[in-house]
This record gives structure tokens, sequence and C-alpha cells, in this order.
């Protein structure tokens, strides 16, 4: 399998340390959206971060989907999200709080970023800014209200994920939302961050 994106894309990063810790082999092909456009359009005319190109040269895109995908080729023993519907629904609550935040975070980031200051909507960008400090708050309660094991092998989707998206989040928007004001969010990207399948897996 070859996974298509550059890993300062937080969906491009998750998929990677998911691919890593289930198991699973693939070759990271880190073509960027914007500076290698065309030679991503080769592959996938849609140029969209993450790609898979499966083993049998099908496409997958859209990082849940591909972790979908994904689990049902890992083994039993190393999949990433519960099988018991409580455990599972928990999990997939906090992975929509996580990825609605991430969503927030990325249209921020163009918006600030890539558009001229000019023609930036300010309204707009502090209801986005605002959707994505509710979507940390309250990551942040459940945090610090059921603080996650600090071992690798329980790690989870929901884990995983959080921790990449943290990480993004204060790469990339700091004054947006301040870290002293989440500690459990800190707390848990400074655990993950040091573990072996984040370490091999840099966002930069």
């Amino acid at each position: 399998m070859h996974l298509i994106g550059m890993l300062d894309s937080p969906y491009v990063r998750r998929v990677a340390i998911s691919l890593r810790l289930l198991g699973l082999p693939f070759e990271h092909r880190p073509l960027s959206v914007f500076g290698d456009f065309e030679a991503f359009a080769r592959i996938n005319p849609l140029v969209k971060a993450p790609t898979l190109v499966c083993a049998d040269g099908g496409l997958l895109m859209d990082s849940t989907l591909i972790l979908d995908h994904a689990e049902g080729l890992a083994a039993p023993s190393r999949r990433l999200m519960p099988v018991e519907p409580a455990a599972r629904q928990a999990a997939l609550h906090t992975l929509g709080l996580v990825l609605a935040s991430c969503e927030k975070a990325v249209q921020l980031v163009y918006e600030q970023r890539l558009r001229p200051t000019d023609r930036q909507h300010q309204p707009w960008i502090e209801r986005v800014g605002g959707q994505l400090r509710a979507g940390c708050a309250a990551l942040e309660a459940e945090e610090a209200r059921r603080p996650r094991p600090r071992s690798e092998s329980p790690l989870g989707q929901a884990g995983l994920s959080l921790a990449v998206v943290w990480q993004f989040i204060q790469a990339m928007l700091p004054e947006q939302v301040p870290a002293e004001r989440h500690p459990a969010l800190e707390a848990w990207s400074r655990h993950a961050e040091g573990l072996p399948a984040f370490i091999a897996t840099p966002p930069r």
C-alpha cells in the first residue's frame, strides 16, 4: 500500500500512525496538494490527501474511510476501534468531537493563511473559531474527567486522533486555543507524542 500526502496534515498523520499500530506495511509518499499538485493528480485526479493506493491499485480517500478499510485488514488483536457497542459508541463520540474540531482548525488555517488579508471575512473567522474552541473545551472536559491510560497498547483510534489533532491545533493556531487552558489535552499530547509510532511519524 502507498499512503499519499504530507504528514503536516492531521488527516494524513492519523492514518500513518494508525497503519503502524495496526501492523500494516505501507510506503509513504509525501506529496503536497499545493506544491506537488500535478504529481499528486497523476495518482488521484481529485488531489485529496490522504489518498491510499491499495495493494490491488484501487484508491481510497478520506482518513476515516481509509481507516475503516485498514481495521478490516488488521489482526483482531491490533485493531484500534472497540467492538463492544457501548465502548464503540464512546469512541465514536470522541472521534466526532476530534474530527469536527480538526475541520474547523483547517478552515481557519486556510482562511487566514491562504486567503488575502483584505478578502478575509471576520464574522466567518469568529464563528469558526468559536466552534473550534467549543470542540476543544468539550474534549478537555472529557479528558479531565476520565484520563486515558498512559500506555501504547490501549491507545485506540479516539486517543490517537485526539493527540494528532491537538498537535496540529497547537502548531498552527495556538492563539485560538491556548494550551495553558487545556492542561488535560496537553498532558495526553505529551504522552502520545513520546510513543514509538508517533516519534516515527513526525508532523514535519
